[in-house]
């Protein structure tokens, strides 16, 4: 695996009268991390659901902007004993709390990037569609939302 690169990012409140607030600051984070997380079109932190509304690199500072999407409960993080990168897959349906599908474990972020910056997804020869994803920080776990196509893939297991 290539050397870390690593670099800073700022997750702002996308709020043109308050100056775009800073929010949350992340020095030293690596590179394909930050990648991974714009990537993200939400942001889960303290309980509060943050949308992505655009990114920008300032100088040395890699920023994402965001706006309140819904608060709620800090959720109860989830304990990893491999301390990997967890990735869930759940079908994309509010009413059902979105069921999960699949939970994939990675060492790397460029392996998270992999897949949520793929559109189509295979489980179990179905083929689904990506909605959004997101970085659940409360859990430590990223969120890939899908719905199912209709389409079914004959060898096709992931």
């Amino acid at each position: 695996m290539d050397e870390q690169v690593n670099t800073s990012l700022e997750y702002r409140l996308y709020d043109r009268t308050s100056s775009y607030k800073p929010l949350f600051h992340y020095e030293e984070i690596d590179l394909h991390q930050v990648l991974a997380r714009r990537e993200c079109d939400f942001y889960v932190k303290e309980g509060t659901v943050y949308k992505q509304t655009s990114s920008a690199i300032e100088g040395d500072w890699h920023v994402i902007y965001v706006e309140k999407h819904e608060e709620g409960e800090k959720e109860k993080e989830e304990f990893n004993l491999n301390n990997t990168l967890k990735l869930e897959m759940r079908r994309f349906n509010k009413r059902e709390n979105y069921p999960l599908l699949q939970t994939l474990e990675f060492e790397h972020h460029i392996d998270i990037l992999s897949r949520i910056g793929s559109v189509y997804h295979y489980i179990n020869g179905q083929e689904w569609e990506k909605d959004s994803a997101e970085i659940d920080e409360d859990r430590r776990v990223y969120v890939l939302y899908l719905m199912e196509t209709g389409y079914k893939m004959e060898g096709i297991n992931t």
